[in-house]
């Protein structure tokens, strides 16, 4: 079980393996990614970083995020996703957005939406 500081939850690593990657598929959004994220990501593929942002980047806010995919009946999936194992492709390098998941700054008073997503999410007991 994983904990942070400030969160009224605890996350459930292992619950992954039975969600099907709820995280990665829903509604259209950004998924942040570093130069230095970038950079891994193309090694990882082992192609030019050059190739990399062509195939797989977009350019949004001054800032870059992963390309999504619409995914027939579930909305948008990263474009990583693989819709047949229901897993992330390059899980090894993720973004720090995916990393950190669900200990994000909107979720940390607020866990009604995470709980519906995540089964690996414990909300806290209140006393």
């Amino acid at each position: 079980m994983i904990r942070q500081d400030g969160y009224e939850f605890s996350f459930l690593p292992s619950a992954c393996e039975s969600c099907g990657g709820a995280c990665c598929i829903g509604e259209s959004g950004y998924i942040w990614i570093s130069r230095p994220e970038i950079e891994a990501v193309a090694e990882y593929l082992q192609m030019p970083v050059e190739e990399f942002a062509q195939n797989y980047l977009i350019r949004a806010k001054n800032r870059y995020s992963l390309r999504e995919v619409k995914v027939e009946g579930m909305g948008y999936a990263c474009i990583f996703f693989d819709t047949q194992k229901r897993l992330c492709s390059i899980y090894n390098v993720r973004p720090k957005q995916c990393r950190t998941f669900p200990f994000w700054e909107q979720f940390k008073n607020d866990t009604k939406e995470l709980t519906q997503e995540c089964p690996g999410v414990v909300v806290d007991e209140k006393d």
